[in-house]
């Protein structure tokens, strides 16, 4: 696979050391001659040049590379870079790196993103998912698909314990994926039951997330770690009056 990373410092340098371990052509880009130190990932391909202009990325040939990561520190130029690599040279797959929180709402596919990864968000749903119990924590969001993995920890309260799984029945789109017990990943079994202290992963869209709470933990209205979006996006081109 190919991967761009535009972004040399410490995010994108440890990214593309992964990437390189597993195989993968990877490519940097930064237009900081500072940020270009080669010996640092021998592997990789580096590029001096602002990948927010098009000639740089023709040079670059993006129209050849699988996936695109926006990784700098500045969300204005993973916005304007991502949007660019998939309308301009048909990326299929582009990542953006979010720098602050209030920017979330932004990257999604009206702006080319197809995956925003909030440092901010992860950390708070981490923490959130380590000392909640019967509180639905959203995890991560799949932009294509509109889902989002949730986690739950069974309180010993929940209505659900001790009832075959194949009863369960989830809401809407709801899908068990996985739980853990004693420190170990299982799938879910029809004939299985869940226990106090299981910590339950769910795919499920937004809009039923609330109905999964009411059902695992009555209580519960809803996953404390749901961002808030304005109602629309702003409309292309302006971006920078929106950051």
């Amino acid at each position: 696979m190919r991967v761009a990373i535009v972004g040399a410092g410490q995010v994108g340098r440890s990214i593309a050391k992964e990437l390189v371990a597993n195989g993968h052509h990877v490519m940097l880009i930064d237009k900081n001659p500072k940020a270009i130190e080669s010996e640092k990932v021998p592997e990789a391909e580096w590029v001096l040049a602002d990948a927010c202009e098009m000639d740089s990325l023709e040079e670059c040939q993006f129209e050849s590379y699988d996936v695109s990561i926006a990784a700098t520190g500045d969300d204005k130029v993973n916005l304007v870079h991502s949007l660019l690599a998939k309308t301009e040279f048909g990326v299929p797959r582009t990542v953006g790196r979010v720098n602050h929180p209030g920017n979330e709402w932004m990257f999604d596919e009206a702006w080319g993103v197809d995956v925003a990864v909030s440092t901010p968000r992860l950390m708070s749903a981490l923490v959130e998912e380590a000392v909640s119990v019967g509180e639905l924590v959203r995890l991560f969001t799949f932009r294509e698909g509109s889902a989002n993995l949730v986690e739950v920890t069974m309180p010993e309260e929940s209505p659900v314990i001790g009832r075959a799984m194949r009863d369960l029945n989830l809401p809407g789109d709801a899908v068990m994926v996985a739980f853990i017990r004693d420190g170990m990943a299982r799938g879910p079994e029809p004939d299985g039951t869940l226990e106090e202290g299981d910590e339950v992963l769910f795919v499920v869209s937004p809009e039923f997330e609330h109905e999964l709470a009411d059902l695992l933990v009555p209580r519960v209205s809803g996953p404390r770690s749901a961002p808030a979006h304005p109602p629309s996006a702003p409309p292309a081109g302006d971006v920078e009056s929106w950051l």
